[in-house]
């Protein structure tokens, strides 16, 4: 009786989250095949964890924090994972992003692709995530000074590359004074 409550709660938590996992995965990764093997990898923790998750009301945010650090496991040492299924239907996710402002999302996509991870996480939490400053310094445990450097460190990049500025002007001799 236990195994099928736990079916039909995972089946809930992929029903209500999948795609929200999927795009924080998509913005993570900056490719298909990774966003889909890290967001299958998140699902799979969480059947096996489900026991963990105090509040339902806070499922989106627990699966956020597997993803992140299912995601930073990867970048330290890349390891196959078993494939299992968990219900999610891979057809059913976005395959591209929705345009964000008049911002091309393949353009955003190689914009963010572009930044260290250090930078890339806090943006994805910040925008994706809608976390404080204070929720991302707990959250990745640093200071929140360092977070608020880190994001806009981040958005100037990516500014500079999504919206490229004017040419430096030249530099007035003094002779043309």
């Amino acid at each position: 009786m236990a195994d099928d409550r736990v079916t039909a709660d995972i089946r809930a938590l992929v029903a209500e989250h999948h795609q929200a996992v999927y795009r924080y995965a998509f913005r993570l990764t900056g490719s298909v095949p990774d966003a889909e093997d890290l967001t299958q990898q998140v699902f799979l923790i969480a059947q096996q964890r489900l026991g963990q998750l105090r509040r339902p009301e806070s499922a989106r945010s627990w699966l956020f924090a597997i993803l992140r650090s299912c995601f930073f496991k990867t970048r330290q040492r890349p390891q196959p994972v078993a494939a299992t299924s968990v219900g999610v239907n891979l057809d059913a996710l976005p395959s591209e992003p929705e345009e964000i402002d008049g911002i091309d999302p393949a353009q955003l996509q190689q914009a963010i692709n572009g930044l260290s991870v250090e930078f890339r996480v806090v943006v994805a939490m910040f925008y994706f995530e809608d976390c404080s400053y204070r929720e991302i310094a707990e959250q990745l445990d640093v200071p929140m000074g360092t977070v608020m450097s880190r994001l806009a460190r981040a958005k100037r990049q990516l500014r500079s590359v999504l919206f490229e500025a004017e040419p430096p002007r030249r530099p007035v001799s003094s002779e043309a004074r």
